[in-house]
């Protein structure tokens, strides 16, 4: 998850600009100079037609930083100051998870079969000949397709001989692996809620950067300013993140105003420990496997998916329940905060009043910028343990595997791991659901690499196994 994109640098920047207003006592005041600053005038558009284009798209992006889906508008007239004072004073969160920005959802192809200029007109015409739906006609001596007939079958592309038909993949649909995000008559991409598993892999994918994961930023920041009790849950991934010590993180999530820090580690420890409980007691009662179940992506997944795999998964928790359980042991009557690099954690905090809010590592960073912290000038807590622990290396797949294979030593343990979900690891699934799997332990992550290469991780230090230094083996 490499920070090449532009569409990453643009919603970091907002990201910074917001909570740079915030801090200042200047968002509802500046708010809607953003997209003027941003595409001025007299200055060439640099992503759209024109600087009205690209500003409406820098206007509806900011919708979903504040909280809200775009959906939401109900006059386009209404100032972005009025949201942004809506977000201050909003009593709950919002139940949707993921929003298209439909102003910038529209350069996509309609049709995915596309006739090149290798088309020579030939005699036979299979691809008029049998396609279902009469889309394709001849014009000017070439084969063309009509996309509001096209039902993107193919035919046409299999039945060419000259191999002048094409497929341009629609880039958010072709990264989702079940199938949950498509076009409306408009020709913009919705998400099917009852299908969606949270992954982000559209977040990723999509060129244009319409698709946002509605923040909870603002909602942190008021917390923060009102002098709530805020207890930050830092997921393991934090360390392929930044380049700190953990106790210079417990610093600077103190610096920017949590009263506690707990590591989600802590929690991952408690999971370890009653996984392999049950994954023993399974074994013993003739279970022929079990997979894991900290990854809220992959349980939507079997959820809404795979239901006959769902004898099969752990009913342990999750390693950020578990640090959710510690810090409210601890400090009673905080308010708690996950921050880590997964959008599948906003659904699953959701269906548990036990995590408040959550906080993706790109939020987190934008703070960092916009209140000016100096991550090098940093004191480290050295009651802090550092060590490269394998509660840690949950955040790396067959992290998971691993620490449970250390508990229970005394247990065969035959394990799998599931590196990414994809379609081709989904009909995996389908089959191991059957009854039958190639080893007795799987561990399932939704993102290649695990957690440290979630949809929401920061692409410079993202993926850097080195910062862990955890021996999986």
């Amino acid at each position: 998850m490499g920070y090449t994109s532009n569409t990453h640098i643009i919603r970091r920047e907002l990201l910074r600009q917001i909570v740079q207003l915030f801090a200042d006592g200047r968002l509802e005041d500046e708010i809607d100079r953003i997209p003027i600053k941003m595409a001025p005038k007299r200055k060439p558009a640099q992503h759209r037609c024109c600087i009205h284009k690209e500003r409406a798209v820098i206007k509806y992006k900011m919708f979903p930083l504040l909280g809200f889906t775009v959906d939401e508008e109900q006059d386009e007239l209404t100032p972005l100051r009025y949201y942004a004072k809506q977000a201050k004073e909003r009593p709950s969160l919002k139940n949707e998870i993921l929003t298209v920005v439909d102003e910038a959802c529209t350069s996509c192809v309609k049709a995915q079969y596309v006739v090149s200029n290798l088309c020579r007109g030939c005699v036979a015409r299979p691809c008029i000949m049998n396609c279902p739906k009469g889309a394709v006609s001849m014009q000017n001596g070439q084969a063309k397709i009509d996309p509001a007939s096209c039902i993107n079958c193919g035919i046409c592309k299999k039945q060419c001989q000259y191999h002048a038909i094409i497929h341009v993949p629609i880039p958010c649909e072709a990264a989702c692996p079940v199938g949950a995000i498509s076009k409306d008559e408009y020709g913009v991409e919705r998400i099917d809620d009852e299908k969606c598993i949270y992954c982000g892999k559209c977040l990723v994918a999509c060129p244009f950067g319409s698709i946002f994961e509605v923040s909870q930023i603002i909602d942190v920041m008021m917390a923060i300013r009102n002098e709530e009790h805020l207890t930050a849950l830092f997921a393991p991934a934090i360390h392929g993140q930044f380049d700190l010590t953990t106790g210079q993180i417990e610093s600077l999530l103190k610096e920017i105003g949590f009263n506690e820090v707990v590591e989600v580690a802590d929690g991952a420890r408690q999971t370890v420990i009653h996984e392999s409980a049950e994954f023993a007691e399974r074994i013993e009662h003739g279970q022929p496997f079990m997979t894991t179940s900290c990854c809220p992506s992959y349980v939507e997944a079997v959820d809404k998916h795979v239901p006959g795999l769902r004898p099969f998964v752990s009913d342990t928790p999750s390693p950020m329940m578990y640090a959710a359980d510690i810090a409210r042991k601890e400090y009673p009557g905080t308010k708690t905060v996950f921050i880590g690099p997964c959008i599948g954690k906003r659904k699953e905090a959701r269906k548990n009043d036990k995590v408040d809010l959550v906080l993706s590592f790109e939020e987190l960073n934008a703070m960092i910028v916009a209140l000016d912290i100096d991550l090098g000038k940093l004191p480290d807590n050295e009651k802090r343990n550092n060590a490269k622990t394998l509660d840690r290396g949950f955040a790396l797949s067959g992290g998971v595997a691993a620490a449970v294979k250390a508990e229970r030593p005394d247990i065969k343990i035959d394990e799998l791991a599931i590196n990414g979900i994809d379609k081709k690891a989904l009909g995996m699934l389908k089959a191991y659901a059957k009854g039958k799997a190639p080893a007795n332990f799987i561990e399932v992550m939704c993102c290649e690499g695990g957690c440290i290469n979630g949809p929401a991780s920061l692409g410079e230090l993202a993926g850097n196994r080195k910062l862990f230094n955890v021996n999986l083996k």
